[in-house]
């Protein structure tokens, strides 16, 4: 009998951050080997380093095919691109070498996912800089799955439980994310955001739609873009049948979708989003220097594969010291197990 398990395909990220560390503690967690396969794509020389350094009880097989994995309770499956050079490697450190592996395993878990090899993929920190140094000009993960995929309309959604968040743009000037408010590209936003919750069960999804200036322009007040863009788009939606409304004042929709009357924000740009959700999410402790929660997930929508991201950074002051939290990862795994069919 074939393995009900979804097969996912994990990205390690930057092997200098805590990418590797937080995907081998989340691939030692009972729950997820129970619920997928996890294929962490990666280098097997650092995964084996880590399974040392934070002494965990896995044991490291290397396979050259997904499909020759063993994934049971205490295996750490290893797709193993080699790419990374161990006398030069250092944690903790950006560099070409490993910006450059990281795109590597990126690229090879989204055509492992386009050829049907694996059902999905969930993705670990990679940064923006070591990108640049090694040559791959692309703003994130989201820019490179687009691009691989072929895909012109996309976006993120940020969730963290039910408190979900889609974006008009994302990385991208201030400046830029005004002018990218449009009625054509609003409207798309909310469609996207009606198919993803569609996908994720949930048969009409109740879609609140976020202003762009403070008290959502105050009937043109303080901007016109909610008069002639987003109220347009939220009126195109309605006559599509989707549940949308607004424009509602940024500063009040988040409580009331955190109380349950809608089941996603639409957000105008990056940190309108990102904002509410890390404030949720994360939970940092001052005295002790160490984030106690690093929950929240990143998902692509619009893509023909499906991929979910941790929702933070490489940490590399953490990188290699068996001190990073792997909820994100965990929750990303989750996500990305439920939308590959997972029970």
């Amino acid at each position: 009998m074939s393995d009900p398990r979804p097969l996912l395909a994990i990205t390690i990220g930057d092997p200098a951050g805590i990418g590797p560390e937080i995907t081998a503690k989340a691939i030692a967690d009972k729950e997820i080997v129970a619920l997928c396969r996890p294929l962490a794509v990666g280098d097997a020389g650092i995964m084996r380093d880590i399974v040392e350094r934070c002494q965990l009880p896995l044991k490291v097989q290397t396979v050259d095919d997904p499909a020759a994995g063993d994934y049971q309770e205490g295996n750490l499956v290893v797709l193993d691109l080699g790419n990374v050079d161990p006398a030069a490697f250092r944690f903790n450190t950006v560099a070409a070498m490993t910006g450059r592996a990281s795109y590597d395993y990126v690229t090879t878990a989204i055509d492992l996912a386009l050829a049907g090899k694996v059902d999905g993929t969930v993705t670990g920190p990679i940064h923006k800089e070591a990108l640049r140094l090694a040559g791959c000009d692309y703003a994130g993960h989201t820019e490179i799955y687009a691009d691989r995929t072929g895909t012109k309309d996309y976006t993120m959604m940020l969730a963290e439980g039910g408190f979900r968040v889609v974006h008009v743009s994302t990385h991208v000037s201030l400046a830029e994310a005004i002018r990218r408010v449009t009625r054509d590209r609003v409207l798309k936003v909310i469609r996207l955001a009606h198919h993803a919750l569609r996908d994720m069960s949930i048969d009409i999804p109740r879609i609140a739609v976020a202003g762009l200036n403070p008290h959502a322009g105050e009937n043109g007040l303080f901007g016109r873009e909610e008069i002639d863009e987003i109220i347009p788009a939220i009126k195109d939606a309605q006559a599509e049948g989707i549940a949308a409304e607004g424009p509602f004042p940024p500063d009040t929709i988040f409580p009331k979708m955190r109380g349950g009357q809608y089941d996603v924000v639409v957000c105008m740009y990056h940190d309108q989003g990102h904002i509410p959700t890390k404030l949720l999410g994360f939970d940092y402790d001052h005295a002790s220097g160490e984030w106690r929660a690093m929950a929240g997930v990143n998902i692509t929508l619009g893509l023909p594969i499906v991929r979910v991201s941790v929702d933070h950074g490489v940490a590399f002051d953490k990188g290699g010291l068996n001190t990073a939290n792997p909820g994100s990862m965990l929750e990303a795994i989750r996500y990305a197990a439920r939308l590959c069919g997972a029970r």
